[in-house]
């Protein structure tokens, strides 16, 4: 979690705010921490999609890779 002064973050708050970090930041003041800034919880939902371009899929996602020839009626 970071630290940042009470005048630091008055000066840099709209900053703080949009680049706010999972952990959150401790504000103090003569050093001593006064408040806690934390994110809003949010849903999964943002999660969909969020590993899109981070992924290569080799072969067929579809396939067991093991039992190509397997046949159910069999």
């Amino acid at each position: 979690m970071k630290n940042i002064d009470a005048e630091k973050f008055q000066e840099q708050c709209l900053y703080l705010l949009e680049n706010l970090e999972d952990g959150g930041v401790v504000i103090t003041k003569e050093g001593k921490p006064i408040a806690r800034l934390t994110p809003y919880e949010r849903t999964h939902a943002h999660l969909i999609g969020s590993l899109k371009g981070k992924i290569k899929v080799k072969g067929d996602i579809f396939s067991t890779g093991a039992w190509d020839d397997w046949d159910a009626k069999s």
